[in-house]
């Protein structure tokens, strides 16, 4: 059985998300596992900005997904630790990450790992196709509907 792993925020889940988990598997071939590394809120917050969800609600929304058969949180730090413990054949990379593939090889194998990096090159495209444009639609928005005064 072929190991995929993907990584990512997955804050504010969106079409997108679950087109790059299903592709992410379907790079392993039939029987492919696909394992999950969800990034920590201080990665989020270093890399990119305060994340809506917190990581514990992340993990748990990508552990309902279909193609996911399993997820865990990553680590502070060395990102490269949980990867070792998963030893997957293949880390997929999304179509809005940008990683030098070659690079990226050449590290892991620095540190032992002997992974193909692929890229999922599928994206869905919509008005709403990435968690930063969702967030500042809700921006945008002018919320006077009475049914949203009791949001708790």
């Amino acid at each position: 059985m072929t190991t995929v792993m993907a990584t990512g925020t997955f804050d504010l889940l969106h079409p997108g998300h679950g087109i790059y988990l299903q592709k992410s598997k379907e790079l392993g071939g039939p029987d492919a596992k696909l394992v999950v590394v969800v990034a920590r809120d201080s990665t989020v917050k270093a890399r990119k900005r305060i994340p809506v969800i917190n990581e514990n609600q992340r993990l748990e929304m990508i552990k309902m997904l279909k193609p996911v058969d399993e997820a865990y949180l990553g680590y502070e730090g060395d990102k490269f630790r949980i990867v070792k413990e998963i030893k997957p054949d293949i880390i997929s990379i999304g179509p809005d990450q940008d990683f030098d593939i070659e690079r990226l090889e050449e590290s892991l194998r620095k540190r032992g790992i002997n992974s193909k990096v692929m890229k999922v090159n599928d994206y869905h495209r919509d008005d709403l196709d990435s968690s930063c444009k969702i967030i500042k639609k809700i921006k945008e928005s002018d919320f006077k509907d009475k049914r949203l005064e009791n949001c708790d």
